[in-house]
Formats: C-alpha cells, sequence, structure tokens
C-alpha cells in the first residue's frame, strides 16, 4: 500500500544534488582534458573535448528536463536552473577554446599552461563544492569560494600582464590571435566564478 501511494500518489522527487554533481564532473573533466592538452601540447587530446562537449550538453538537457517535470526539489528551482545553465556555460567556454585553437592553428599549446592550472584547480573546487552541497558543509564550500574568487582575480591579472607583453610584439597577426585565446581562457575562469555564485546562494538557502 505504502509503495502503491509512494509510486502513484505522491510527487516524484529527483536527485538532484547527483544531478548536479554529474554534470559538474563533466565540465571538470573538460577543464582538466585541456589543461593536459596543453602541458602534453597535444591536438589530438585538444580534439577530444569535442567528444566530452556532446556528452556534457546530453547530461545538460536530461538535467533541465528532469527539473521540467519534477514537482518537489530540493532547492528552488531557479537556483536548480540557473547552476545547470551556468555549468554548461563552462563546458561551452572550454569547447569555444578547442575551437579557436583549432581555426587560428596555433604553434603552441604549452604557453598557456600556467593560467589553465590555475583554472583547472578553479573547476577542482566547484565540484568539490557542489558535491558537499546535500551534506550542507557550508565551511568546507565557503573555503572553496574564496579560492575560486582569489583564484578568478589571479586569471585576470595574468590575462592583463601577457597582454601588456604582446603589445610590444611586432608580429600583429600572432599578437592578435594569442588576444583573443587569453579572452577564451577568462571566459572558462569567468564562467567558473559565477556557477560558485550560485552555489553561494545554494548553500546560504539549505543552511
Amino acid at each position: 500500500m505504502i509503495g502503491f501511494i509512494k509510486k502513484y500518489l505522491l510527487p516524484r522527487e529527483v536527485d538532484f544534488n547527483a544531478a548536479m554533481e554529474s554534470q559538474a564532473r563533466i565540465a571538470q573533466h573538460m577543464v582538466e582534458t585541456l589543461y593536459q592538452a596543453c602541458v602534453k601540447d597535444d591536438p589530438r587530446l585538444l580534439m577530444s573535448i569535442s567528444d566530452l562537449a556532446n556528452d556534457a550538453r546530453e547530461i545538460k538537457s536530461r538535467n533541465m528536463k528532469e527539473l521540467l517535470d519534477v514537482f518537489i526539489a530540493p532547492y528552488d528551482k531557479e537556483s536548480i536552473y540557473r547552476m545547470i545553465v551556468q555549468l554548461d556555460w563552462i563546458t561551452l567556454s572550454v569547447k569555444h577554446f578547442r575551437l579557436e585553437a583549432d581555426v587560428y592553428d596555433l604553434d603552441s599549446l604549452n604557453e598557456y599552461e600556467s593560467i589553465l592550472r590555475v583554472i583547472k584547480e578553479m573547476a577542482d573546487a566547484l565540484t568539490q563544492g557542489i558535491s558537499v552541497l546535500k551534506k550542507g558543509n557550508v565551511e568546507l564550500i565557503d573555503a572553496r569560494l574564496e579560492q575560486i574568487h582569489d583564484q578568478y582575480d589571479d586569471v585576470v591579472a595574468h590575462c592583463a600582464r601577457a597582454t601588456a607583453l604582446l603589445l610590444a610584439q611586432d608580429d600583429a597577426r600572432h599578437r592578435f590571435r594569442i588576444q583573443l585565446m587569453l579572452l577564451q581562457v577568462k571566459d572558462i575562469a569567468m564562467r567558473i566564478h559565477v556557477a560558485a555564485n550560485t552555489l553561494e546562494d545554494m548553500a546560504l538557502k539549505v543552511t
């Protein structure tokens, strides 16, 4: 009888903590792959991001469908919606880096290693924060949010210094290509930072 009531009469529940964590992990994996591609200067590894982007889009679509269909959620649906969209933007930004690197036919990828290492750490911190959201571990989440905030500042500063160095170069074509890539790198970091802001909002609501 209880099983019948739960199955047919009670509103369906979805584990959105697991859903958001799954989406965060594919975004984290894409950032990690981008970082490794630059460390190893491996174009083939960079190209594999396209397959990961397809997987990420499937997870995003599934999460969005669940959100539209469900009645009961552990947080307000607007917050979950924002997190789903912002995690999707992280994966799109990584995909866009891959596309631009291919189109601009870059001579080397490893010049981005140091800045992408910081972004990888930001993605790791975001995933860790999302993974403990269900436990209400505000101290750990707050520590990761502070890390992301500080590292986003580091990324912006790094891009500014790199741009300043570029301005001293005579090769205008090379300078323009690198400037565009730096903008894309900064966009990845910005998307992680925005997702972290939503995580902070969600953490405050469950305490």
